[in-house]
């Protein structure tokens, strides 16, 4: 694992969009009522957001982004560096990020490409974006992270379809030699890499009509090559060790007291593993918010949605230390220790 830190950049401002459809779990007509009670019991996940079919995360990124750069009176010819981190970006190519510099209105001397990570894509990103303004005295950025991951799960998985909705968030970087240190600890397992995929539409396995034939699984379960699969049992193992032990090895690597932590927010898996993860690293409940019960799994924009949905008024209050955990497709993990300070512009929005 590769435990680095990065001074003199900090984060100024992020923005969260959801999709405005909200759909409750309890309403899913795939399911008995028993069955999806239990379901939301164990996952945490009441409702989602759901993105209209013409609707494409780079959409949603727009408006946070745009959002964020107004309240922040940014000139946007300022911004020298855009990454976008996403598993659904607009096509297999061109990079996503170029057509959103565009989009954005952003400088052509803006650099600007994509990281194809799920859960553990904003603390990567985190971690490239502050290393390269870092590395080459870039003086501002934007890391966009999101995805519409319900477009890509099959309805009729009722192990998968009710965990995840769709959100993405805008974060934008400065050049800051006050007080500020991202110290981070990556890691990546490929061995595990069939525990969290879509088996069809990339090189390996091109889209074919066989492909987008149904199949049927035990339980209940249907998709084809190009739905996710995610292997429960599999991720879970993987989340409750892992996850800890990337906390843990920061913590101690850059001796971080853990009471002095003011919140641990961890990427939004499902409340089952979340809680055990909480508690192998005997953290309080009140240092571990959660987003889940209103949004479920929105892999990568997960944490910032839970920081910006959750903490508003506590950022506000006071300048305040965090530690971000990202785990997940790769399989993959991050954690990040840095401070948010007060006045740290958050906004949240809905895509109508």
């Amino acid at each position: 694992m590769a435990t680095i830190s990065v001074e003199g950049i900090a984060i100024k401002g992020i923005s969260c969009c959801v999709p405005s459809k909200i759909e409750r779990n309890i309403d899913l007509k795939s399911q008995s009522q028993e069955d999806l009670q239990k379901f939301i019991e164990v996952t945490g996940v009441e409702e989602r957001r759901i993105a209209s079919e013409n609707v494409c995360t780079s959409d949603l990124c727009v408006k946070a982004a745009n959002d964020l750069l107004t309240a922040m009176q940014w000139d946007k010819e300022t911004v020298e560096i855009i990454v976008f981190v996403s598993q659904t970006g607009d096509y297999l190519l061109p990079v996503t990020s170029a057509i959103l510099q565009d989009r954005l209105g952003l400088s052509k001397n803006c650099i600007a490409f994509d990281i194809p990570l799920g859960c553990s894509g904003y603390v990567y990103g985190i971690s490239v974006i502050t290393g390269m303004m870092k590395a080459f005295g870039l003086k501002r950025g934007i890391l966009l992270a999101g995805d519409t991951s319900s477009k890509w799960v099959s309805k009729d998985d009722k192990s998968t379809f009710p965990l995840f909705g769709d959100a993405v968030s805008a974060t934008l970087f400065e050049q800051d030699e006050i007080n500020s240190k991202i110290c981070l600890d990556l890691g990546t397992d490929g061995s595990g890499y069939k525990s969290i995929i879509i088996p069809a539409g990339g090189s390996r396995n091109k889209i074919s009509a066989e492909s987008l034939n149904k199949t049927e699984f035990d339980g209940g379960i249907s998709r084809n090559q190009c739905e996710l699969v995610l292997e429960g049992m599999d991720v879970f193992s993987f989340g409750i060790s892992e996850a800890p032990k990337t906390v843990n090895k920061l913590l101690e690597g850059f001796s971080i007291d853990k009471d002095n932590v003011d919140f641990f927010v961890f990427h939004q898996a499902n409340m089952m593993m979340n809680k055990m993860i909480a508690k192998k690293l005997k953290l309080p409940p009140e240092k571990v918010p959660y987003s889940l019960k209103n949004f479920g799994n929105t892999s990568s924009a997960s944490i910032p949605l839970t920081i910006v949905t959750e903490l508003v008024e506590k950022i506000k209050a006071k300048d305040l230390r965090f530690i971000l955990c990202g785990f997940g497709v790769g399989l993959s993990w991050g954690t990040a220790y840095l401070d948010l300070k007060k006045d740290t512009k958050l906004i949240f929005s809905n895509y109508e």
